[in-house]
């Protein structure tokens, strides 16, 4: 007994004079170079596992954008001694020196989500002094490591889906200068998912505040139904979410769309602002030969739906990061437009 305790205090001290894993590099963070690794950066003590280093905190959202049925895993990094501000409703702000990591991979088999997923890529936002910087990471095939790829690139990816199906598609990497393409707002890249009210599950917000990550949880902070989720919402909160995440990056009053005048943020009041009755702004092929976005009580003459059920390049919304059709949300959507009153002599 007395050499089994002595065998354990050993292995004890030896675990204790272990050293730690050198922190995140925030000199690469902060600096003006373009990190060709994604290893040069330490968010992970085990790139394999995606095991995070201190201060780097795995986190979810409610309802995710739609990345043609990819798994996702993000991470967030806020710098030691710094906190990002609670936003009501909006991103929450983080400091300079913090950036978010998102890595996406596909499930072999839909039905089990979490097992056999081969990643593909690693998308990461850096906040430096001159804003955000925006770089996509391509990992190799034992995931040992991912490299830089600014000009983007195509990977075949294949899944079975939750029927039971086989699909494939060209999974597309964007390229640095197309990451503007959704994260531009006020001429200037921002973050699109870590809005609060979108961080909000009950429990989430109140963790970060706990981990020193976030300044302030309110009590009564907003919150982003799950889209797929009834339990969380009404069919109508429910597509106006996804409307929100997967759409108003572009489709706000700042942003590349906004031109359009179809404005599908979550707390957009005006109805024909979010689509009822909107006319399109310009004749072409993308209203499909419907006179509005939304025509109440049908969505087969619905131009929104027109668009998102289509892979024609000129045609399908949104424009970027989709090579196949979110059947799941267009079956919310259609619940959704199908349920308000249509007009007289419909």
């Amino acid at each position: 007994m007395i050499r089994v305790f002595a065998c354990l205090l050993g292995w004890l001290a030896l675990v204790s004079a272990s050293p730690a894993p050198p922190p995140v590099a925030l000199d690469l963070i902060l600096g003006d170079t373009l990190p060709q690794k994604l290893s040069d950066f330490r968010f992970f003590t085990d790139m394999a596992a995606s095991r995070p280093n201190a201060r780097v905190q795995p986190y979810h959202i409610n309802t995710p954008l739609f990345s043609d049925y990819a798994e996702k895993y993000r991470f967030l990094y806020v710098p030691p001694g710094k906190t990002a501000a609670y936003r009501d409703g909006g991103l929450i702000d983080l400091p300079v020196g913090s950036a978010l990591i998102k890595t996406f991979g596909f499930a072999a088999d839909l039905r089990r989500p979490h097992d056999d997923v081969t990643i593909i890529e690693t998308r990461v936002m850096l906040r430096r002094a001159s804003g955000w910087v925006a770089l996509p990471y391509v990992w190799n095939a034992d995931h040992s490591e991912a490299t830089l790829r600014r000009g983007g690139t195509r990977v075949p990816a294949r899944w079975i889906d939750a029927a039971g199906n086989p699909r494939a598609i060209s999974y597309a990497v964007p390229n640095q200068n197309q990451c503007k393409g959704c994260h531009a707002l006020y001429e200037a890249i921002v973050p699109i998912g870590p809005k609060a009210r979108n961080l909000n599950d009950g429990a989430q917000l109140q963790a970060l505040v706990a981990a020193g990550m976030l300044d302030r949880a309110p009590v009564d902070a907003p919150r982003l139904p799950r889209w797929d989720d009834p339990a969380t919402g009404t069919v109508d909160q429910r597509a106006r979410a996804y409307l929100d995440v997967n759409c108003a990056h572009c489709h706000n009053r700042h942003a590349a769309a906004s031109n359009s005048g179809l404005y599908l943020e979550y707390d957009e009041r005006d109805p024909v602002a979010r689509g009822v009755m909107k006319s399109p702004t310009a004749a072409g092929r993308g209203s499909g030969g419907h006179a509005h976005a939304i025509e109440p009580g049908m969505p087969e003459k619905s131009y929104l739906l027109f668009r998102m059920e289509s892979l024609d390049p000129g045609i399908a919304m949104p424009e970027l990061g989709r090579a196949t059709v979110h059947d799941e949300a267009i079956g919310l959507l259609s619940a959704y437009i199908a349920a308000m009153p249509k007009r007289e002599g419909q």
